[in-house]
């Protein structure tokens, strides 16, 4: 029973860990589980829906009022009958549409045309800050695992060579203490392993908690597929056209104030029964039409305030463009030139890993026959560890390198 329960806990092991997940995969998940989208999804939606209700404004308003009104009068007790009329019942369908010139019209569609660009500006750019933590937090758990694989291959060169000073020991031609020595330093090795398998489960965990995944199973990480992409000029990056947005939305405020300063004009009417019962009631039947206009004269110099302030938030937007431009370029400057120098580093890396392979390999060499120190053996293997698990932190930093350039030079 024991037997076929390891052997059932091996399967599902073996299972789990063969399956594999790519960044596409987080990227997808992230998208689809984040509320912020569904958020700014739902306020374009919302938005929408207000251009209808402006528009709807627009049109004839109709409603229909029923009154039925009684004021007593009783020997000179009561309301004035020529001012009450004592009693009066109207039933009335009143009429109103408001005569809006063009301009006024199209204002209004662009002030909701803005606002629609506006959110799906913002949209974008949320997701590419969503984009940016996953890729980044994927970069990482993928750097994790691959050093968990090659520092377990590094623990099987060990034991292979450990089985081998063995029996040289065993045959007087190493001490048992720099056997032993050897043994403590497999050890360790075991444990780095073991920590680096740590360290990937919880850089996973969190990669599943930020993208919205409730598996929770060992999975192998595909290689990310990360490159540059082609820089945009600075006028062109999604960033910059938050602040054309935000241009355009204080001139349509000065547009929606000037309108609200014009005359307006409305065209009333209705039709229906009123009557006060006082002469041929039954001959109450009839209609209404007239015209409303509305001048503004005076309102405490309200409008140039207004302007004014719209005019000090422009030069804000203009203030803060500016600013970001030049922060723009030194950014990218920077974030190129550390992306150079981690590829020289990896050429170095390399050159030394060629050095400390080939030093491993003689060593192996004289360890058969006995004319290798052991402690020479030793630091040339943790020469190659520490030389790789460099070269893997290397390769990391430039993949995050490459996913902060393309989150500032990209619109994708």
């Amino acid at each position: 029973m024991r037997i076929l329960f390891l052997s059932l806990f091996f399967l599902i092991t073996v299972k789990s860990f063969s399956q594999e997940k790519d960044l596409a995969f987080y990227i997808e998940k992230a998208q689809t589980n984040s509320p912020l989208l569904k958020d700014l999804s739902n306020q374009m939606q919302l938005n929408s829906i207000d251009s209808l209700l402006v528009i709807a404004s627009f049109k004839p308003q109709i409603a229909a009022n029923l009154n039925a009104y009684v004021a007593p009068n009783h020997n000179g007790f009561g309301y004035d009958t020529a001012l009450s009329n004592g009693q009066s019942v109207s039933g009335l369908v009143g009429f109103n549409q408001k005569i809006i010139g063009k301009n006024r019209i199209d204002t209004q569609a662009e002030t909701f045309k803005i606002i629609k660009e506006g959110l799906a500006l913002n949209k974008k750019i949320a997701i590419k800050d969503l984009n940016k933590v996953i890729i980044a937090q994927y970069v990482t758990a993928y750097g994790s695992a691959e050093q968990v694989v090659y520092n377990q291959k590094m623990v099987e060169l060990l034991k292979n060579e450990a089985v081998i000073l063995k029996k040289l020991t065993q045959n007087s031609i190493y001490k048992q203490t720099d056997y032993l020595i050897f043994l403590a330093t497999l050890k360790q090795q075991e444990l780095q392993v073991l920590q680096l398998k740590q360290q990937y489960q919880n850089d996973l965990g969190l990669l599943n908690y930020l993208s919205g995944e409730t598996d929770v199973s060992f999975v192998n990480l595909v290689k990310p597929a990360i490159s540059l992409k082609s820089i945009q000029k600075e006028q062109n990056t999604l960033f910059e056209k938050q602040f054309e947005t935000d241009s355009l939305k204080i001139s349509n405020q000065n547009k929606l104030i000037d309108n609200s300063y014009k005359p307006s004009l409305s065209f009333l009417g209705d039709a229906g029964y009123m009557s006060s019962f006082v002469n041929q009631g039954y001959k109450n039947f009839g209609f209404s039409i007239g015209l409303g206009l509305s001048i503004p004269i005076y309102d405490g110099n309200q409008k140039t305030l207004l302007h004014q302030k719209n005019e000090t938030a422009l030069a804000t937007n203009l203030a803060y463009k500016n600013n970001f431009n030049k922060q723009f370029e030194q950014q990218l400057l920077l974030l190129n030139q550390r992306l150079k120098q981690t590829e020289e580093i990896q050429n170095q890396l390399q050159s030394q890993l060629q050095i400390s392979d080939a030093l491993i390999e003689a060593n192996k060499k004289l360890l058969l026959s006995g004319d290798a120190q052991i402690t020479d053996f030793m630091i040339a293997i943790g020469n190659v560890i520490s030389i790789n698990n460099t070269i893997s932190q290397n390769k990391i930093n430039t993949f995050q390198l490459i996913n902060e350039i393309n989150y500032w030079s990209s619109n994708d």
